[in-house]
């Protein structure tokens, strides 16, 4: 197998066979890293039996499949890390060794290692063509907005500080607020990350926006206001979602008006992040609130599509409807194919690493849900997979939090705050 050093700590390598990797526990190989998609070609080894075989040999094992089209930002992040948590030398691995080649000199550039002039003749000394990491370059400086993704591992969600980099001016989107349902304990780990990231760029907070009232974390809105001053904002049709919960909770004191924002965007509206203009599309199906921001080149989908490998979000909530999820994805797919689309969750499924960023055309080409798919069809396999589905375990903790802007409770008399929890108010919900 022939291999390539493309660092003291970093080997590139062509497809290993089984054998190849049973036999790196005798070099100074400490760790592997399978950035090649399964399936690409016939009599390749799956990334899982590649991992087993690594275990047993002792040697640390990533998968983070890529392919040269759709290489994000996050994935070369997730290279890097990869390597970067390897106590000792990593051997790397795709078809050939090029994709492998790419994702290193991406993050050699991005981090002001290497000069963006330099991947082309760097790559001919190695007999590798890494054209395709100049072409990525090209492409990331017309980006706009810029972008970053935080994943919450523990809930599998995605928040977003998105900006005007000639203006310095973002909106956080989705923004969580740490809660674990085990012992009642909150904290602001995720929302102080942002922060410090948005000091660290030196950006100014425009709007601090939810997609939909989330069933899964709590939101942080609240929070990054008072430490912003930022306006909050969210989809109109919120009140609807908030009479609906009012009644499952038995709640009279919760105000239905949507005034715990500061700004409900109705189907079209626009809004300006620095130089660039936001507008918001309604895409109900998952609830009935969810909204898209389509900002410049960008859209931030929450949960309609996921990332192609995992399809589409559950329409089962109170208030969802596969039928509407379907229309809603249809709106979205009819944006340019170039448009970047960005996911609110990923559950990192068959062990990959965390990605959620694809764009329109990537979708149609390969989403598991939609490829070749009907309306009909469509409900027909959202309703009987959701049927499948537990309730999400905050479920009813969060929509208390999430229906008034990411406020907590208020503390009561003992000085302690606390959460009401409906027993058997969401009946059919699967153990």
């Amino acid at each position: 197998m022939t291999s390539i050093d493309l660092s003291p700590k970093l080997v590139a390598a062509g497809q290993p066979d089984a054998a190849v990797i049973a036999g790196l526990s005798d070099s100074r190989i400490a760790g592997i890293v399978n950035v090649r998609p399964d399936g690409e070609e016939g009599g390749q080894i799956g990334h899982e039996r590649a991992a087993a075989i690594a275990g047993e040999a002792g040697l640390g094992y990533a998968y983070i499949p890529v392919t040269s089209a759709a290489i994000t930002e996050a994935d070369i992040r997730a290279f890097q890390r990869a390597v970067a948590e390897t106590k000792g030398a990593v051997y790397a691995h795709c078809r050939s060794g090029t994709r492998v080649a790419i994702l290193h000199v991406l993050g050699e550039v991005l981090d002001g290692r290497m000069r963006a002039e330099d991947i082309v003749p760097f790559g001919a000394g190695l007999g590798l063509d890494l054209s395709a990491a100049t072409a990525w370059l090209d492409r990331d400086r017309t980006r706009s907005p810029r972008v970053r993704g935080f994943h919450d591992p523990r809930t599998g969600s995605i928040q977003y500080v998105v900006w005007d980099a000639a203006t310095k001016r973002c909106a956080i989107i989705d923004p969580v607020h740490d809660f674990d349902e085990k012992s009642g304990a909150t904290r602001t780990i995720h929302a102080d990350a942002i922060l410090a990231f948005l000091a660290e760029q030196g950006l100014t907070v425009e709007w601090i926006l939810d997609t939909h009232p989330h069933a899964d974390h709590f939101s942080a809105a609240h929070y990054l206001k008072q430490k912003t001053g930022a306006p909050t904002a969210i989809g109109a049709r919120v009140t609807q979602v908030q009479q609906l919960w009012q009644r499952l909770y038995n709640w009279p004191a919760l105000k239905t008006d949507g005034s715990q924002w500061d700004r409900l965007f109705a189907e079209g509206d626009s809004f300006m992040l620095g130089g660039i203009e936001g507008r918001i599309m309604f895409s109900p199906g998952h609830t009935l609130a969810s909204v898209s921001y389509v900002i410049g080149d960008a859209a931030f989908i929450h949960d309609t599509i996921f990332m192609p490998d995992s399809g589409t979000a559950r329409a089962d909530f109170p208030g969802g409807s596969a039928g509407a999820l379907w229309a809603s994805i249809q709106d979205i797919l009819a944006l340019p194919d170039e448009t970047r689309l960005f996911t609110g969750h990923d559950y990192e499924p068959r062990g990959r690493h965390a990605r959620w960023e694809s764009t329109v055309g990537e979708q149609k080409r390969s989403n598991a849900h939609l490829v070749d798919m009907t309306q009909e069809r469509f409900i027909a396999l959202r309703e009987a997979r959701d049927a499948t589905l537990p309730m999400p375990k905050l479920i009813l903790p969060s929509l208390q939090v999430n229906l008034r802007g990411g406020r907590l409770p208020e503390p009561e008399d003992d000085g302690r705050r606390y959460l009401k929890i409906p027993l058997d108010a969401l009946p059919g919900a699967v153990w």
